[in-house]
């Protein structure tokens, strides 16, 4: 995955931030304060996160910890002023995977941003499945049984999204999130498209589930029972 969340309320550090990702091919979701990134946690499944301690509505800390308490293990890399050994230590205690002090290169950013995205989302489950259906998000790939077929980031992401559902709706908006973060612009058919070409590949895999259009609601997966 190579979108990532950033928390950081200095407008033009967010712009060189986000730049210096841009050119490295990371895609970026920046937001300015603590509670506008959680909503957004809980709607994209972000590969990495930078966030900055000083912000306007809270300890950017603060935040990590509420992620670490509702089991969202993205990898985080704390930014801050404070370069006193304990502030350190309490940040990575607190939750954090990295540290990196103010004033830093853009370069080595970037670096300790790509670091990060090798490491899994969720060390613990990073092949999530429904029903017949495996996911190996870092390979891009979906499986069936002995079939599998791949899947660019946004068919990916889509397919997170309705597997850790289940069988539950979820609505076109957080699928479109997903799939090309809150900062983009999203064409009126785009999804329409990626759902199109993922149920192809569900039969080319030889998988009991399709992904049905709850109207007015969502999408979600069902198995069909006509199905061979």
């Amino acid at each position: 995955m190579t979108r990532i969340l950033l928390v950081e309320d200095h407008a033009r550090l967010a712009a060189l931030i986000r730049q210096a990702l841009d050119k490295a091919g990371i895609s970026v979701d920046a937001f300015e304060g603590v509670e506008a990134a959680w909503s957004a946690s809980h709607q994209v499944v972000y590969g990495a996160m930078v966030v900055d301690r000083g912000l306007p509505d809270g300890d950017g800390l603060t935040f990590v910890q509420r992620c670490r308490a509702a089991a969202i293990h993205t990898p985080c890399l704390i930014l801050t002023a404070r370069d006193a050994l304990h502030d350190r230590i309490q940040g990575l205690d607190g939750g954090a995977d990295d540290y990196l002090t103010k004033p830093f290169e853009m370069d080595e950013l970037v670096a300790r941003v790509r670091a990060l995205l090798r490491r899994p989302v969720e060390q613990h489950t990073f092949t999530p499945g429904y029903g017949d259906i495996q996911l190996r998000p870092d390979e891009g790939v979906m499986s069936c049984g002995d079939e599998c077929v791949t899947l660019p980031p946004a068919e990916m992401q889509v397919m997170l999204q309705l597997v850790r559902s289940g069988s539950r709706v979820v609505r076109r908006t957080l699928l479109e999130s997903a799939a090309w973060g809150l900062s983009e612009a999203v064409t009126p058919n785009a999804l329409d498209v990626a759902l199109h070409r993922i149920r192809r590949k569900l039969q080319a895999v030889g998988s009991r589930q399709c992904i049905v259009n709850v109207r007015g609601l969502g999408f979600a997966l069902r198995e069909d029972d006509s199905a061979q």
